[in-house]
């Protein structure tokens, strides 16, 4: 895609979302499936049905822009998820595998709390209040997550693994 104006970097960052957003719901049933506490368990679940209905919120915007919903390859998410899926592999110790589980899953929450930051601000320098709004909503639930994490990780998880 060409980008040569910040409608064009918009729709640009959207595909990127969007295609990260549906690669996410692809890994977290792994991470489920790998936690052994069952908090973790539970928190992923979660977020694993959040996703999905950020999923259909950014389907709505490609709506609200006239455009068909599409992603557009994101190495970034991809990389952030592959060294996730790798130390779920590689680590034995239940424990600690659930506090990597943890980091890489803030990984991806930081990620996708910069992209929507960012749409966010876009939206609303190109009066498109309609997305905004519905891009703000799941910045909350990602911002949501990742201190549901980080409490999860502090209060017990991590101190597990030590």
């Amino acid at each position: 895609m060409k980008v040569e104006n910040l409608s064009d970097l918009f729709l640009h960052t959207l595909k990127d979302i969007y295609f990260a957003e549906k690669e996410i719901t692809k890994a977290l049933p792994k991470m489920i499936k790998a936690a052994d506490a069952k908090e973790l368990a539970r928190a992923l679940e979660s977020h694993l049905e959040e996703t999905k209905g950020q999923v259909e919120r950014l389907e709505e915007v490609f709506k609200l822009l006239g455009k068909k919903p599409q992603g557009e390859k994101c190495p970034a998410i991809e990389g952030i998820l592959e060294e996730g899926e790798e130390l779920m592999k590689e680590i034995k110790d239940p424990d600690t595998r659930d506090a990597a589980m943890i980091a890489a899953a803030q990984a991806v929450e930081h990620y996708e709390i910069t992209r929507y930051g960012t749409l966010v601000s876009w939206a609303e320098l190109l009066e498109l209040p309609d997305a905004a709004k519905l891009l703000s909503a799941t910045l909350k639930e990602e911002h949501n997550a990742d201190s549901k994490l980080t409490k999860l990780a502090e209060s017990k998880l991590n101190k597990q693994a030590a």
